[in-house]
């Protein structure tokens, strides 16, 4: 086991490459976990194929490598597409994290293991209140490493990031904004882009500063602990359109809802994180101007 190996599931997705690249260049060995071959490799960063929900496969994978840390940023986390395809979200997101842990298990004892779950899971106790497949899929999965953990005597903790931003090919709010204000300043024909509401609320936090709280609880965070990784910062979705738009010259026309807003409730302040050293170093003005950058280099 390499003391400073760190194995990455879910690193073709958007966290997953800022997260190779991240621990890549603090010097780790990096092996890169995704479902299929991955484009735009990290130098330094081994690469490898695997499917979670294949046991075979994970515990070939595991046996090879035998990591010190991992970071499991793999599953699937849409909501409509988990209506859509109920049991591949469970299958994606408990099962494959199950068959995970019990690779790790047999041929990796002692690795650290941070499962980053999902502040949209519900609780499990009481009358059960699931909103949509996806957060049954991520308070299950939540539960069932933390107690996994428990049982098998293994080094487990979990991570509850908030909704992440920055550069790099996301579906959320803010690159799908800063997409099309990129290709309105290319007048490139598309519909008016059309914004639910302006007064629904969001806590976003920059991918980059994420990854880097991820690394922090592998060093030093405490097992069988659930941390949230936010901002402690509620923004109105009007407000990530005006920094957004203040940032062109080109004429973009928006169309802003009436839905019913909803966040704005108790703010989650990420106290864990700052006790053990943690600070934010994008600001959300550069983590909107990198966003925009982003897609304006896009093509196609």
């Amino acid at each position: 086991m390499s003391p400073n190996s760190v194995l990455i599931t879910g690193a073709a997705g958007f966290t997953g490459r800022h997260a190779c690249r991240y621990f890549a260049d603090r010097g780790y060995r990096v092996i890169a976990v995704s479902r299929g071959p991955q484009t735009g490799q990290e130098p330094g960063v081994e690469y490898a194929t695997c499917d979670l929900t294949d046991k075979g496969q994970i515990r070939t994978l595991i046996e090879r490598t035998v990591p010190k840390y991992v970071l499991h940023l793999a599953g699937k986390n849409s909501v409509p597409e988990s209506w859509a395809q109920p049991l591949l979200y469970m299958e994606s997101n408990i099962i494959g994290t199950i068959y995970l842990l019990e690779a790790l298990r047999e041929f990796a004892h002692g690795s650290r293991v941070l499962v980053a779950s999902s502040r949209l899971k519900f609780e499990l106790h009481g009358e059960l209140m699931p909103t949509h497949p996806y957060a049954l899929s991520k308070s299950v999965q939540e539960i069932a490493s933390l107690a996994w953990g428990k049982l098998f005597g293994q080094d487990v903790l979990a991570a509850e990031p908030g909704n992440l931003i920055g550069p790099g090919p996301s579906t959320g709010i803010c690159a799908l904004l800063a997409r099309y204000i990129a290709r309105g300043e290319r007048g490139e024909s598309q519909e008016v882009f059309r914004l639910s509401s302006a007064e629904e609320q969001r806590d976003f936090l920059d991918v980059r500063d994420a990854v880097a709280a991820y690394e922090l609880l592998l060093l030093k965070g405490r097992t069988g602990s659930v941390t949230p990784v936010c901002s402690g910062v509620e923004r109105r979705l009007g407000d990530v359109a005006k920094g957004l738009m203040a940032l062109t010259q080109g004429d973009i026309q928006l169309e802003v809802g009436d839905a019913p807003a909803n966040g704005g409730g108790r703010v989650i302040q990420p106290e864990h994180l700052r006790q053990l050293g943690w600070q934010p170093a994008y600001t959300w003005e550069q983590s909107l101007a990198d966003i925009l950058e982003y897609f304006r280099a896009e093509r196609g």
